[in-house]
């Protein structure tokens, strides 16, 4: 059964009324959602990381031709995936590929906000989004069989689309990303939603991975735990509740070409960026074919109708910029 959107919020007061619609651009939703997380002892140095390694850069039709192919799960990789929310895999992509994914995402960074993510402590977070729509190497990563394929598999459905890409880099010094599950994002009647998360760049713990908690069931523990629209209350009442509880949390580097894949109710949280590179991460977000809109996005589904055009609550979600992933049409 979906999880209600509307339980998070009753209309309580203000702080928690999340009823109304969000009327900026999806930057101004990031810019408003890091700062409800708990940031604490943030006056540390930062630390400087090794270069980035070397690898052979292969063409976009390399890229293509890469990400065409598979990649079989295990029973038991599906197994885990479906207990505790998430998985980690390792060599999804080759390293020439990750590196020129970081090189391209750098470039439309810079242009889009006319500063160089990589230079300096900005310690903001840098969000793009349906970057696929004009961009050759981005739409191969966003729209590749092999993520459509693993969460399909993940999701043991026949079929998936995709909701949207977001190119996520927070920068040198950028604070947490609040303690969250995607289901208050993602106005879908289906839980069979997941999000690959793939960081453009080895990612030490120090730069701020997603961690996640685990089992998948964790988020009904902090069902009682009332979303507010100011203030860290949301994200440290998470924080107690799950501490209280001994929940698991998986806080692990990311190897280059490693990619995680978090289902909508996992609970995951980033610290902060304490090296001097941006963190920066495509993280492409895919749905079961077949879904719905739900009939009252709130504000925490942020410029959902920039990702469905023409879509309405209740309405099939299926607009031309949500295309079938998986199965491949090979007409």
């Amino acid at each position: 059964m979906k999880f209600s959107q509307d339980k998070l919020n009753p209309k309580v007061s203000d702080a928690t009324d999340i009823s109304k619609p969000w009327d900026k651009d999806n930057q101004a939703w990031w810019d408003w959602y890091v700062s409800l997380a708990d940031n604490k002892n943030v006056e540390d140095k930062l630390i400087t990381v090794k270069p980035l390694p070397n690898a052979k850069i292969p063409s976009n039709d390399e890229i293509i031709s890469e990400l065409a192919e598979t990649y079989p799960l295990t029973k038991e990789q599906i197994i885990f995936f479906k207990k505790n929310g998430f998985i980690k895999l390792k060599n999804v992509f080759s390293p020439g590929a990750v590196l020129k994914l970081r090189t391209e995402l750098i470039n439309l960074l810079k242009k889009e906000f006319n500063v160089d993510p990589d230079k300096g402590a900005h310690e903001r977070f840098l969000s793009l989004e349906m970057t696929w729509l004009n961009n050759t190497l981005l739409r191969a990563f966003v729209l590749s069989p092999r993520l459509g394929q693993i969460s399909a598999d993940l999701l043991s459905v026949p079929a998936i689309r995709l909701y949207h890409d977001n190119v996520l880099a927070k920068q040198a010094g950028c604070g947490r990303t609040p303690w969250h599950f995607d289901d208050q994002h993602f106005p879908l009647d289906t839980n069979d939603v997941v999000t690959a998360w793939i960081p453009a760049q080895p990612t030490p713990v120090e730069m701020g991975p997603l961690s996640f908690a685990y089992p998948l069931e964790v988020h009904k523990l902090v069902n009682a735990v009332k979303f507010e629209k100011a203030g860290a209350g949301y994200d440290r009442g998470v924080s107690e509740v799950f501490a209280k509880n001994d929940v698991t949390i998986n806080e692990t580097p990311f190897e280059l070409g490693e990619v995680s894949f978090h289902h909508n109710l996992n609970f995951h949280t980033a610290s902060r960026n304490r090296t001097n590179r941006s963190r920066v991460v495509l993280a492409n977000t895919y749905y079961k074919d077949g879904a719905r809109v739900i009939n009252s996005p709130t504000m925490i589904s942020g410029d959902w109708q920039k990702f469905m055009p023409n879509v309405k609550p209740g309405d099939l979600a299926a607009s031309p910029l949500n295309p079938i992933c998986w199965p491949i049409d090979d007409e």
